[in-house]
């Protein structure tokens, strides 16, 4: 089941859940900036097609900042302080992409966010991300922050079961989405990227996803 409680709304602010917040157009003011600096990044660390826990490779083409970045291979799944390809630490998050980070997670009350952790998912025309709960990070009391640039995608969010209903987010270029607290382990996912064409990035979608991953 799902619902399209917010196709009509334009509020800035919209409350999905208890803990989770859908802020439209927050990141807007520094889009350029966060593509800038992407650009150089996939020169030297280029998103690559990682392997899920089944041994198949996901549709969407992931890199990382911070302390913790994201590996998938046929060994395994999960955090790494080191890229696995060519076996470099992941380079610092980006002081714009931290404060945008700290800024929206404040905005939604979380007042004492430090991610370690930031991914990229570079979404192609007809990628998609499968219903999932991020759950491989060690502190829980600190919320999910994802920020979406370039072509539009559809956002589905549901409870902590996976039959559980879900709802259909639909974002743009600049929005943000943030989740904690009690939503902090739903279930969430990207229906299937269509075609479009953004002014700055082109036929692509980019999500940035900010957590804390390490120790508490």
């Amino acid at each position: 089941m799902m619902m399209d409680l917010f196709a009509e709304q334009q509020e800035p602010q919209v409350k999905l859940a208890d803990g989770a917040y859908w802020l439209r157009g927050f990141a807007l003011p520094l889009a350029g900036v966060l593509w800038a600096t992407l650009i150089r990044h996939f020169e030297t660390y280029p998103p690559l097609q990682m392997m899920t826990p089944m041994g198949y490779k996901m549709s969407v083409r992931t890199t990382s900042f911070g302390q913790y970045g994201w590996i998938g291979t046929a060994k395994g799944y999960g955090y790494a302080t080191h890229n696995q390809f060519n076996q470099q630490p992941w380079p610092a998050i980006p002081d714009a992409f931290f404060d945008l980070a700290q800024r929206a997670a404040l905005q939604a009350g979380y007042a004492r966010f430090i991610p370690d952790s930031c991914l990229i998912n570079v979404y192609d025309i007809g990628s998609k991300m499968g219903l999932h709960q991020d759950k491989d990070e060690l502190d829980f009391s600190q919320p999910i922050v994802s920020v979406s640039l370039g072509i539009p995608a559809t956002f589905l969010f549901g409870g902590t079961r996976r039959g559980d209903s879900l709802i259909k987010i639909p974002l743009s270029h600049g929005d943000v989405v943030l989740w904690g607290g009690d939503a902090r382990l739903r279930f969430h996912g990207i229906l299937p990227i269509k075609a479009g064409k953004h002014d700055l990035l082109g036929e692509r979608r980019i999500n940035l996803t900010f957590r804390k991953a390490g120790k508490m």
